[in-house]
C-alpha cells in the first residue's frame, strides 16, 4: 500500500514561496502510469486541484494557478515538492498530496494534509 506524507512549514509570509514536500513510501514515483497530485482545501470550501508530475516527469497544472505553481521530483529520494509562488491569505489551506493510477474513482491514496497559513 502506498503512503504519503506531507512536510513543510505551517506557516508563510505573504508574497513569499509556499514549499511543501511529499514523501512516497511503499511505491515508487516512477512507477508507469501514476500521477503524483497536489491537492487543497481552504477553510470552509471544497477541494481544489493545483497540479501534478506524472511517471516520467512531465507535470499538469490547474490554469489559475499555473503562473506561480511549479511542483518538481527527486527520484532519489522518493519525493515530490510543490512551491507556490507570491502567497496571499487566499492561499490558507489544508495542502494535501495523492496519487492517481488512472482508474474510474478519482484518487488512489492520500496523504494526511497539512495546514498552511499564510499570514499578512
Amino acid at each position: 500500500q502506498v503512503q504519503l506524507q506531507e512536510s513543510g512549514p505551517s506557516l508563510v509570509t505573504s508574497s513569499q514561496t509556499l514549499s511543501l514536500t511529499c514523501t512516497v513510501s511503499g511505491g515508487s514515483i516512477t512507477t508507469n502510469y501514476y500521477y503524483w497530485n497536489w491537492i487543497r482545501q481552504p477553510p470552509g470550501k471544497g477541494l481544489e486541484w493545483m497540479g501534478d508530475i506524472a511517471y516520467s516527469g512531465s507535470t499538469y497544472y490547474t490554469p489559475s494557478l499555473k503562473s506561480r505553481t511549479s511542483i518538481s521530483r527527486d527520484t532519489s529520494k522518493n519525493q515530490f515538492t510543490l512551491q507556490l509562488n507570491s502567497v496571499t491569505p487566499e492561499d490558507t489551506a489544508v495542502y494535501y498530496c495523492a496519487v492517481y493510477s488512472g482508474g474510474d474513482y478519482g484518487m488512489d491514496y492520500w496523504g494526511k494534509g497539512t495546514l498552511v497559513t499564510v499570514s499578512t
